[in-house]
């Protein structure tokens, strides 16, 4: 009967563990731009929500608490989980007549980190997080509609 040695025991092992150093960052990576994606989807989407619900009215819902749905928003946002934690940790904020603009959908205290937050601006803005339609604000940051 032949057994495996200790030796060879060891670099299977030392193999799983270079597999799994490899691996781990990847998966990071792949996570987060997952995240980004999204957390972007769905600003797009509260973004549309709240254009369609000052077309039809004539003007946007007064300003809400994070994590409130804005008076009369429940119908315009539909399944969108405007309670919930972002894909980004925080919660979402609407923002009327706030931070320097009129109206903007925000993400009150996410937890992603400040280079997530700048690849975020890259790809739906101008990549500087100080200016554009995606910038900080007080505790967030805002997606500015107008």
């Amino acid at each position: 009967m032949k057994a495996f040695t200790l030796v060879e025991l060891m670099i299977v092992v030392a193999v799983i563990a270079l597999l799994a150093v490899i691996a781990v960052p990847a998966y990071a990576k792949v996570r987060t731009s997952s995240q980004s994606a999204r957390f972007i989807a769905d600003l797009r989407t509260a973004r549309g929500a709240y254009i369609q619900y000052c077309m039809e009215h004539g003007n946007y819902p007064p300003d809400a608490t994070p994590g409130i749905v804005p008076a009369g928003m429940s119908e315009y946002l539909g399944r969108f989980d405007w309670t919930g934690p972002t894909a980004i940790g925080g919660q979402w904020d609407w923002d009327y007549r706030q931070f320097g603009c009129v109206a903007g959908v925000s993400v009150y205290q996410p937890t992603a980190d400040i280079e997530q937050l700048k690849q975020i601006d890259k790809a739906i803005d101008d990549g500087d997080l100080s200016t554009g339609t995606f910038q900080a604000r007080t505790a967030g940051y805002i997606y500015v509609i107008e």
